[in-house]
């Protein structure tokens, strides 16, 4: 049987930030690990800032051939050149999502716990799977997804599966051998230094 490959790095953008100070932190972050994808995933929902946000960060990633995915905004993804969408609602617009993005564009749905839904947004076309929080945290009413649950997906579906929410050494370490990215956002974004934090986590997968 051949050795499983470690996860990938799919980078979460903070809520919120300013590009000023954010590219360049961006860009020292993609230099310093291999990054597969970038989400941006701003809290604001201001046309034009999250426009600009998404015109500079297109050209930090895609000048080193790396995609850009926005949350929930399908109508921005063809106007602003940008790779797909990150659905946070489970399955239900998948299906309509693929329609009208075409079968290039990059679609990921977040199904929480839920088996169910991650197995019908995988029918409806999504390229995708996260599931979380992976970790303890008091944001939502508290449920994780658990290891059970990317062990089964890693044993009867194909499709790739993203762990995310609450990550800390501990808990990549005990998924990695079963889930094919980590979604990393606040968890570095927060640390001065947030190439070495993601660090840390990569030397965590083992």
């Amino acid at each position: 049987m051949a050795e499983r490959e470690l996860p990938q790095i799919y980078l979460v953008t903070p809520p919120a930030f300013e590009l000023e100070t954010f590219v360049p932190r961006l860009s020292a972050v993609l230099d310093a690990h291999p990054v597969a994808c970038l989400r941006l995933s701003m809290a604001g929902h201001d046309e034009d800032m999250v426009s600009r946000a998404a015109d500079a960060l297109r050209e930090t990633v895609h000048a080193r051939d790396i995609p850009l995915v926005i949350d929930s905004h399908i109508a921005l993804v063809e106007r602003l050149g940008l790779d797909g969408v990150h659905l946070p609602d489970g399955a239900r617009r998948v299906r309509k999502t693929r329609e009208a993005l075409g079968s290039d564009a990059i679609i990921g749905a977040y199904c929480g716990t839920s088996r169910h839904d991650g197995m019908n947004a995988g029918e409806a076309g999504a390229d995708y799977i996260a599931f979380g929080p992976v970790g303890a945290s008091g944001l939502g009413d508290g449920t994780q997804a658990q290891h059970d649950l990317f062990a089964w997906w890693s044993d009867m579906i194909e499709l790739p599966v993203v762990a995310e929410g609450a990550l800390d050494v501990e808990t990549v370490a005990r998924l990695a051998p079963i889930t094919d990215f980590f979604a990393v956002g606040e968890e570095i974004w927060r640390e001065d230094d947030a190439a070495a934090a993601l660090g840390t986590l990569i030397a965590a997968m083992g």
